[in-house]
């Protein structure tokens, strides 16, 4: 029976997220604190090394190829319709001032990373230094934009300049660390990481285009009753070009997933494509992905150096972005309130950061006793950027209260109540016409 473990594994995982969501929720935080919560709770990082301690065994989730699979499907999905709620018209005109805020947010944690290291052991080995500041410059934009979302501050400036800065953090991250494993003797080629890159962008251009000219064409010659293909075939655009943004264009599949969710937010049918997605993302994908970010947790031995290590390597990874990040939107133009939100958007690390130290830990770059503090590090920079930007939002123009969380709370029983009368009265009729059931 080992084999349908994961079923247990995923209902413990459903329940606890949506009862620590709620915790959350009622605490005024953002919900998905509370996801990432649970998962840190259940797993190794506390229940785990409790149960272990007191009866000598580990009781707890425990992290699986089946879970970082799902969460990693998740996380595409988050993006994906992110990029469908996008105001495409909002994110061209940030572009260059994301373009500003990245590369600032790039260029000072990278700095700022390297020193530290240096003041902690001025031996260490350039490569080994300026690697641990490569690890600082990446930004996690999946857990920002779920916090944004709940927030209602998806489609401000604000919110458009963080995707649009986020997104570009990726490909100058990806750069920063082509230069840096090349530096250290890797075989990569930066020209063709460059052609990579540039070919990507085109391909989004064909294949929008491609998509936009089939959704016309077919809603020209379909029935409009024939609905549901129109999702299917949305989420299968999703996954191709997440599969090739990875793969063939070596670039982060979330950002091909969101590419895919702009397109279809400018195509027929988009607003309904995009409604159909909310029920798959809650239901199982959103809270596995922010669950297995706590599963993965470890924590290192914890001696009086490794402690103060950790604790400064927190502060730099936190202020480096928010005054990198900040600095850039200020220069843009943004005012001193806005500019804060906007760096404090970027602060948010993840498994871009985790994967970054992984490589560098196979490098001989990253000792293993650093990689306890980056886990660590990554953790409290994911948990502490919901509960900062909604207090960022609070007041004035931007002000985000108890009633902002109950009223969406609110609507959203509203809709489920006249989606299940209209499925009801959706279903009388066919009986009455067909004698079947559920017919489109």
């Amino acid at each position: 029976m080992e084999g349908y473990n994961y079923l247990l594994s995923l209902c413990v995982i459903l329940m606890s997220t949506k009862i620590f969501s709620i915790l959350s929720r009622r605490a005024q935080m953002p919900q998905v604190v509370g996801a990432l919560m649970a998962g840190l709770f259940f797993g190794p990082a506390v229940l785990g090394a409790v149960t272990n301690h007191f009866f000598g065994v580990q009781i707890c989730l425990m992290p699986s190829e089946l879970l970082s699979r799902i969460a990693a499907l998740g996380v595409i999905v988050i993006m994906f319709t992110a990029g469908m709620e996008t105001n495409v018209e909002e994110l061209k005109a940030s572009g260059f001032s994301g373009f500003i805020v990245a590369l600032l947010g790039v260029a000072l944690p990278l700095g700022m990373g390297t020193g530290m290291m240096y003041f902690f052991n001025p031996d260490v080995d350039f490569h080994s230094a300026i690697f641990v500041g490569a690890i600082l410059t990446a930004t996690s934009v999946s857990i920002t934009v779920e916090a944004l979302k709940e927030l209602g501050k998806m489609s401000t400036k604000v919110g458009n300049t963080i995707l649009a800065a986020a997104l570009i953090d990726d490909i100058l991250g990806l750069i920063c660390l082509t230069i840096v494993t090349g530096i250290a003797g890797g075989d990569t080629n930066l020209l063709m990481v460059f052609v990579k890159i540039l070919g990507f962008f085109v391909f989004i251009v064909i294949t929008g285009y491609v998509y936009n000219k089939y959704m016309m064409w077919s809603d020209r010659i379909q029935e409009s009753r024939n609905l549901r293909r129109y999702p299917v075939m949305g989420f299968a655009l999703c996954l191709f070009m997440a599969w090739a943004a990875e793969v063939v264009f070596g670039v982060a599949d979330i950002i091909g997933a969101f590419a895919a969710g702009m397109i279809i937010a400018m195509s027929p049918k988009g607003q309904y494509i995009a409604s159909k997605f909310d029920t798959i993302a809650y239901l199982l994908l959103t809270p596995v992905f922010f669950a297995n970010i706590g599963l993965e947790v470890t924590l290192p031995e914890f001696s009086s150096s490794v402690v103060i290590f950790t604790v400064v390597l927190v502060i730099v990874s936190i202020v480096s972005k928010l005054f990198g990040c900040g600095l850039g939107a200020f220069v843009c133009g943004f005012d001193k309130r806005q500019s804060y939100q906007v760096g404090l958007g970027m602060v948010c690390r993840g498994e871009v950061a985790l994967i970054v130290a992984n490589k560098g830990v196979a490098m001989n770059l990253v000792e293993e006793s650093e990689l306890g503090p980056i886990i660590i590090m990554i953790i409290i920079c994911t948990i502490i950027t919901p509960v900062l930007l909604k207090g960022a939002f609070k007041g004035g123009n931007d002000a985000v209260g108890t009633t902002v969380f109950e009223d969406k709370y609110m609507l959203e029983e509203q809709a489920d109540e006249i989606e299940e009368d209209l499925y009801q009265r959706r279903n009388k009729l066919n009986r009455q016409m067909y004698g079947l059931y559920g017919e489109d």
